[in-house]
C-alpha cells in the first residue's frame, strides 16, 4: 500500500482541523519527519511573536536533520505559511529572519470570496462567457 504525497484539503478534513498537528499531517502526508519539523517550525515562530533570526537551533533541540529541515521550511514559505524577512524591509528596521505569515490565509479568503461570487452571478453574459470559456478548453 502506497502513501499519497499530496496535499488534500477537502472540506471534511478541514473542518475537523483542531491543531497544529492536524495542519501538518495535511500539509506534509505521509513524511513524519517534516510534520515533525513543521510542527516545531510553526510553534517556534508563533512563541516568538515576531520573528526567528535562524532556524538551525531546531536542528539540536528537537533532533531534526539539516536536510529534513531545509526541505520543510520551503514548502512552508512556498505554501506561504512562513516568510523570510530581509534586512533591506524598512519595516522591520534592518532584521533579518523567519516569521508567520498571513499569505495563504489571504489566499484562501480570496479564492472563497470568489467562488462565492462566479456561484452567485447567474447573468445571462456571465453564463455565456462561461459557457465559451469551457468551450475553448476543449
Amino acid at each position: 500500500m502506497t502513501v499519497s504525497t499530496k496535499i488534500s484539503f477537502s472540506c471534511r478534513r478541514v473542518s475537523r482541523l483542531e491543531d497544529v498537528t492536524d495542519l501538518v499531517e495535511i500539509l506534509f502526508p505521509g513524511n513524519r519527519n517534516q510534520q515533525h519539523a513543521a510542527a516545531r517550525i510553526l510553534l517556534a515562530l508563533k512563541q516568538a511573536n515576531s520573528m526567528v533570526p535562524n532556524l538551525a537551533f531546531l536542528l539540536d533541540k528537537h533532533g531534526i536533520s539539516r536536510r529534513i529541515l531545509q526541505r520543510t521550511r520551503a514548502k512552508l514559505a512556498r505554501l506561504g505559511l512562513i516568510e523570510h524577512v530581509s534586512w533591506m524591509n524598512s519595516r522591520y528596521g534592518g532584521r533579518t529572519g523567519w516569521k508567520l505569515s498571513s499569505r495563504m490565509s489571504t489566499a484562501l479568503r480570496q479564492l472563497a470570496d470568489r467562488f462565492d461570487q462566479w456561484r452567485k452571478d447567474t447573468r445571462p453574459e456571465r453564463m455565456e462567457k462561461d459557457e465559451v470559456l469551457v468551450g475553448v478548453m476543449g
